[in-house]
């Protein structure tokens, strides 16, 4: 194992927490430590639990664990809650890199933020509605509270580690300007790109989401207003039939915002490829795709990687971090789309590309099955299942371990169709039928 590459996938829950070590990749013969995201919907129970086994791991340094780069790919609780919990004042963080999104007033992503802003305001007001219980999930997890995290990883932990954060993005490289005590390997940002707005969001004659911002700007949207909330009677004078159509189209503009700002800030992950000893190794944080790439149009991650940088992906990998915890949104693929077999198909394309069929790449999931049918999507992990050389077939796995499958939450809705099938190594699995607090993958 000594000379092998090491990606710890910890069990968090439903959030990404996950440490490589490059062996002997540090310039003075070490091993080189990186922590990607720290973060999870499931419970800061999981973070506090996996963090110190994650120091394990690090070596000491002037009475501190030596953290070499912590990378964190972007602004969602599942990926950096950790940060704001005390659970970093023993490690001496090196690095930190961050998405360009996250940069303190970026001019290229004024209006990225700007949605942001009009996503918050439009779910605080559409919490206060009698909407009923479907909808606590929504509000609660965009309301979570990250604003300790970011602050935290923007000026706390710099600051004590007498360091600046670095807002990474596509085209930038270790053999560039991202300059890294690292040896032997290279890594390589993918995404997202430098101008946030441009290549994400769009012109507003081209781009939904982009509209929505324009709209919102020319004050052609009507703005929020204060309604009762469900401790409360209906106000006396608006008739019933016209609060319900302003719970309704309150709703529908929360829902939309919300929509376009999660997609917004998946699609600004930081994208990273390592090239270590002829390997290559991709991580795609929450990375989303699209049909097709079309300059002008609010543009989706994978997308624009394959046309902005298509000497670095558009060729096999030897390690995929499988995105957004096995959602339907994050790996290109051809199921369930209608469209022409016999015509390209760009995410397909995408797809073949970086995981040919019969590919002896290996991949890994963090996930937990909770309140979202499409995460995991069971039938993407079965067709990643088919392309890789580590795939799991877990059905006898939980027999062996005396665990029925109904055990699952949503089994026979979500995952009984697949569950016979050979899939990526899963978090949620792998802790169910083994006790596993992570999963290794060894290069």
């Amino acid at each position: 194992m000594a000379d092998k590459l090491l990606i710890r996938m910890f069990n968090v829950g439903l959030g990404d927490f996950i440490y490589c070590q490059i062996p002997g990749g540090h310039t003075d013969g070490s091993n080189f430590h990186v922590v990607i995201d720290c973060g999870t919907l499931s419970g800061e129970g999981y973070l506090k639990d996996a963090v110190p086994l994650m120091k394990q791991l690090l070596p000491e340094e002037d009475g501190k664990k030596r953290l070499d780069l912590l990378i964190v790919t972007h602004k969602h609780k599942d990926h950096m809650a950790g940060f704001g919990l005390p659970l970093w004042d023993d490690v001496a963080i090196k690095a930190i890199w961050m998405s360009a999104a996250m940069k303190p007033g970026n001019p290229q992503a004024k209006r990225a933020n700007k949605l942001h802003e009009l996503a918050g305001q439009a779910l605080t007001q559409a919490a206060a509605l009698n909407l009923g219980p479907e909808f606590d999930a929504l509000f609660g997890a965009y309301a979570a509270d990250n604003d300790t995290a970011v602050r935290n990883l923007t000026k706390n932990l710099p600051a004590a580690n007498g360091i600046e954060p670095v807002y990474v993005h596509a085209g930038q490289s270790t053999d560039g300007d991202l300059k890294l005590p690292l040896k032997e390997a290279t890594f390589h940002i993918l995404g997202p790109e430098e101008d946030i707005d441009h290549w994400y969001l769009g012109k507003p004659e081209d781009s939904s989401i982009s509209k929505l911002v324009q709209l919102a700007d020319d004050g052609k949207i009507e703005s929020f207003i204060s309604a009762p909330r469900r401790t409360e009677a209906l106000p006396g004078n608006v008739a019933v039939i016209d609060f319900r159509n302003l719970q309704s189209r309150m709703l529908s503009s929360a829902l939309a915002f919300s929509e376009g700002d999660g997609a917004l800030v998946n699609n600004t992950s930081v994208v990273l490829l390592i090239e270590w000893n002829g390997k290559r190794l991709l991580f795609v944080g929450d990375a989303e795709w699209q049909a097709k790439f079309k300059e002008g149009k609010g543009n989706s991650s994978w997308n624009t990687i394959w046309h902005r940088q298509p000497a670095l992906i558009n060729k096999p990998v030897d390690f995929l971090k499988v995105g957004h915890h096995g959602s339907i949104n994050a790996t290109p693929w051809g199921e369930g789309i209608e469209r022409d077999p016999s015509s390209p198909y760009e995410p397909l394309e995408i797809l073949n590309a970086i995981l040919p069929q019969g590919s002896k790449a290996q991949a890994a999931a963090s996930t937990e099955r909770g309140r979202y049918k499409t995460i995991p999507e069971a039938k993407l992990l079965a067709d990643l299942g088919g392309r890789i050389g580590n795939s799991k077939k877990y059905s006898p796995a939980f027999r062996a371990a005396g665990v029925k499958p109904e055990t699952i939450k949503l089994y026979e809705e979500y995952e009984e169709q697949s569950f016979s099938s050979a899939q990526p190594p899963r978090t949620d699995f792998e802790k169910l039928t083994a006790h596993a607090a992570w999963v290794d993958i060894l290069i």
